[in-house]
């Protein structure tokens, strides 16, 4: 005879519990906890130089700094530009499950939770972009009609995995760069509200997930595993979008390219993407499609 291992750590209920206690103790109202009329320094970046994607190359070498400055302006503009439509995407899948789900459960008040801080980030983000003084970068039609589409997709297991890829990224370059003295103090600020809250959302998709992994049959693993592979193309493209070179008065077509070959930016790249393909690897949801996909966009 052999016994039921019981599962160790609390049950999803009690860790909802433990995360709706934290958002009670730390959550932020960016409207009001923010200085939006501070002045902004003239001699400092948006982002930190050696986050920029063309950092290290000798297009950037050729570029006074009033230039480099103003592509870390474009290229956090394009970012969280990008923010805001996977914010939109993020909180139309999780609307759509809660339609399905226990209104008094811990998890759903999780969820709903969730939600209220992502419009706030959308906000934040969006006076962030006003503020700078620069244009959002807008998706084409099809994008936005693949935007709307996704929600339909997002469900169970490839929910919790595309929150981890549209969060986890972001969340680990800021960590690296949120300190960083050469960077604008609004951008700092921003970037702490945003690392500390989504701390808690990034908690609670990995829960999920660990917790729905064990019970997956073997066609959805193999399919969860290999699918967030395009969360590298994305990512590619996203970082290296054409619009913030030509916005500085680059040649987009040689900035981007130049970019996407630059030692510094695949280490930026992978240092990035290393706690989430650790995890990935934890949960074994990183098949070999994906590895190979992440590896080719020099995430890894």
């Amino acid at each position: 005879m052999t016994t039921a291992v019981k599962p160790t750590g609390p049950d999803r209920q009690e860790f909802s519990e433990r995360l709706l206690k934290g958002s009670v103790k730390k959550s932020y109202e960016p409207v009001v906890d923010i200085d939006w009329d501070a002045p902004l320094d003239p001699d400092k970046f948006f982002l930190p130089p050696r986050t920029v994607s063309l950092y290290g190359t000798p297009l950037w070498d050729s570029m006074t700094r009033a230039q480099r400055i103003e592509l870390s302006r474009q290229e956090l503009v394009n970012t969280l530009s990008a923010g805001i439509w996977f914010e939109n995407i993020l909180n139309q899948a999780l609307l759509r499950k809660i339609m399905h789900t226990d209104p008094t459960s811990r998890s759903t008040h999780y969820a709903l939770t969730e939600l209220g801080d992502e419009t706030r980030h959308m906000v934040m983000f969006g006076k962030a972009i006003e503020r700078v003084g620069a244009k959002p970068v807008r998706p084409r039609l099809y994008h936005r009609m693949i935007i709307n589409t996704l929600p339909f997709f997002f469900r169970g297991s490839v929910l919790w995995v595309a929150a981890l890829i549209g969060e986890e990224i972001f969340d680990s370059l800021q960590r690296q760069m949120m300190d960083d003295p050469e960077l604008q103090p609004i951008i700092q600020r921003l970037m702490r509200i945003h690392v500390t809250e989504e701390a808690r959302h990034i908690q609670f998709a990995r829960d999920g997930l660990r917790k729905r992994t064990p019970k997956m049959r073997r066609p959805e693993r193999w399919f969860v595993g290999n699918v967030n592979g395009l969360g590298g193309w994305f990512f590619r493209y996203l970082f290296t979008n054409k619009v913030q070179y030509a916005r500085v008065g680059l040649d987009a077509r040689q900035a981007r390219q130049m970019a996407r070959t630059s030692p510094h930016r695949h280490e930026v790249q992978v240092a990035g993407f290393a706690p989430l393909a650790a995890f990935l690897d934890e949960v074994n949801l990183m098949g070999p499609i994906a590895r190979r996909g992440w590896a080719r966009t020099k995430f890894l």
